[in-house]
């Protein structure tokens, strides 16, 4: 008689006790002696019951949330570093009395904070031209409708901006793409730093103030 019902239980398909168990959830719960005694493949321990396979499964989750809530910190804790690094830099540009003073603030800010390899404010005259024709066609062939670029450049671009032939660059175009007061060039030795694809938000504040207080600077 034994042996004929190992026989049945054997002909049960895997679908089919799938297929019971999804049906009846509750299995478990009204013959919680057969937890113990399942037993589960372990490829460090052997074979372990199921709930302490389950009491693993999770361990493991709850250490990979512990990880995701400890970088969140970190990437929050770094953004606002970023924020209050840039409400500084505002209000210290706001307070130059001379384009030399803003080149100086830029510079410093950026590469204390950064440690960029190059930091460089080129301002432009009247009619919004460079004393380098190098720069004019730069910007032309360059700048996206945002007035941005973000990456790599050929070194015969990129040195005349910020004397260097490798890494990435950001060029920041201040002013209308057509007539720009000035731009700001910064470069990393990174070559991964700077891409298309970065916010540009906190620069757009820098980028607006810059484009009100060149001019009067320059006409002041």
């Amino acid at each position: 008689m034994k042996h004929d019902y190992t026989d049945s239980l054997k002909a049960l398909s895997t679908d089919i006790v799938k297929e019971y168990l999804l049906e009846n959830s509750d299995f478990f719960i009204r013959h919680p002696e057969l937890l113990l005694s399942l037993r589960i493949p372990h490829t460090e321990r052997g074979t372990v019951s199921l709930i302490e396979h389950q009491q693993q499964n999770l361990r493991a989750r709850v250490a990979q949330l512990e990880e995701e809530i400890t970088s969140l910190l970190s990437v929050a804790s770094r953004n606002e570093d970023i924020y209050r690094f840039y409400n500084q830099l505002f209000f210290d540009l706001l307070e130059t009395d001379s384009l030399e003073e803003v080149n100086r603030v830029l510079v410093d800010s950026f590469k204390r904070r950064f440690r960029f390899a190059k930091v460089r404010l080129a301002v432009t005259d009247s009619g919004g031209q460079f004393d380098q024709p190098e720069l004019n066609l730069i910007l032309r062939r360059r700048l996206n409708e945002e007035g941005y670029y973000l990456g790599r450049l050929p070194a015969q671009e990129q040195n005349p901006l910020v004397a260097q032939e490798n890494g990435s660059v950001a060029l920041v175009c201040i002013g209308d793409r057509g007539t720009p007061v000035a731009l700001l060039a910064i470069a990393s030795n990174d070559p991964s730093h700077f891409s298309p694809d970065m916010d540009t938000m906190m620069l757009d504040q820098i980028r607006q103030l810059l484009a009100y207080k060149i001019p009067q600077l320059r006409h002041g």
